[in-house]
């Protein structure tokens, strides 16, 4: 029987939300100015997701240096364990465990007001080795006003199946399987100081994505009267070809009187499946007590089901492709989060600039219009609609020195 595990792109979500929420808190986060490096800093994080039987946890840690304010080096080691028995796996197979280790390396380099960016990406877990390589450069003009940034990113990646060893019952890998996927994504943003209290940004990035693109372990299911449940399970299809393009506009605006801040920011996302989604999300920070940091933010999801999606199909056949993941069905999701970060120095260390500890934590929940909860039993097509709440705690400590 094969591993199964859950939708990959459900993963990377919840790694990267816990990732990018810790590291960017508001108010403390790394100077974004093209012509300024960021600051000499070190992160440790612990980051625990957990929803619809799936839980992803583990530490990170980041690094950055500045070399006479023209170079500064980053480093970044990223580990999770998951322990999965999500609906998608109880459906078709049984419950697993994995690791996954993600370790990378970045260079920025300042000359006047313009900063060259690169980076390498090296992912490793059981069944997925994820290579990607990045480079942008970014541009200050019009008195610093205003920040132009281009970049590019590929990404190559190798697929593989586990399966369990007939004599002895562990993981390995298949033999008989392995495919490659490659991707290639450009970026483009304008940061523009508005007046003394609000900035803007605009952003649009494109993506091609070429390869073996689906999970090789879901599987699509259909009408088959002669089935004990009135359904059988059939390999997915997908197009071997994807281009998705996003843009996104965000503006943030001081309230000086409070010394808080709201932001507020909108990104529409399409594809060539059909796939059509929009983004909404609002944010509020504010300071109290001197060395504290509230925030609260909330974030509205919603999308189009991809043209090759059904929950269950008529028949085997149907069409020349063929996807029942979750992920490529309609759904919205609702995320309300709340954080709070407490900055301090101390005097016996002098090298130590300042530091915050930060805890955060985000609720969402996801809900499906035409997938079916399997594991509720019922009638073919008339089972539960699906729903998703999920949860992401986030602790880390931060050093500027």
């Amino acid at each position: 029987m094969a591993c199964a595990r859950p939708g990959r792109r459900a993963r990377v979500f919840a790694a990267a939300l816990a990732l990018l929420a810790a590291f960017a808190a508001p108010g403390f986060a790394p100077d974004a100015a093209a012509a300024v490096l960021p600051d000499d800093r070190a992160d440790i994080l612990y980051h625990r997701y957990e929803g619809d039987n799936v839980i992803v946890d583990g530490p990170s840690l980041l690094v950055r240096k500045k070399f006479a304010d023209k170079v500064s080096v980053v480093a970044n080691y990223y580990l999770d364990m998951v322990s999965s028995a999500s609906v998608d796996v109880l459906s078709t197979a049984s419950p697993y465990t994995d690791e996954r280790t993600q370790m990378s390396l970045g260079f920025d380099y300042l000359r006047g007001k313009t900063t060259y960016s690169v980076g390498y990406i090296d992912g490793d877990e059981s069944d997925y080795l994820a290579r990607t390589a990045y480079l942008s450069i970014s541009q200050d003009m019009f008195g610093d006003l205003t920040t132009i940034s281009l970049g590019f990113r590929r990404g190559m990646n190798d697929v593989f199946r586990n399966v369990k060893d007939p004599a002895t019952g562990a993981k390995r890998r298949d033999p008989t399987f392995g495919e490659e996927m490659d991707s290639r994504a450009w970026n483009v943003s304008l940061t523009q100081v508005l007046t003394r209290d609000l900035i803007g940004v605009l952003s649009y990035e494109l993506v091609s994505d070429e390869g073996f693109l689906n999970n090789p372990y879901r599987q699509i299911r259909y009408a088959d009267p002669t089935a004990p449940r009135g359904f059988s399970f059939a390999p997915e299809v997908y197009p071997r070809t994807k281009t998705s393009s996003a843009a996104a506009g965000r503006l943030k605006y001081s309230l000086p009187w409070w010394r808080a801040a709201v932001d507020g920011s909108y990104r529409f996302y399409s594809d060539t499946w059909g796939v059509r989604a929009q983004t909404f999300q609002l944010g509020y920070a504010q300071p109290v007590f001197g060395n504290w940091l509230f925030d609260v933010r909330y974030r509205y999801y919603t999308q189009d089901a991809a043209d090759f999606y059904r929950d269950l199909f008529p028949r085997r056949n149907t069409l020349n492709f063929q996807g029942r993941d979750k992920e490529l069905s309609t759904f919205a999701a609702h995320t309300v989060g709340v954080g709070a970060t407490w900055q301090f120095r101390m005097n016996r260390m002098p090298w130590l600039e300042r530091g915050t500890v930060n805890l955060r934590y985000d609720y969402m929940m996801s809900r499906y219009d035409d997938f079916r909860d399997l594991t509720a039993g019922g009638r073919p097509g008339a089972e539960p609609l699906f729903e998703l709440d999920a949860s992401v705690v986030q602790f880390f400590v931060s050093a500027w020195f």
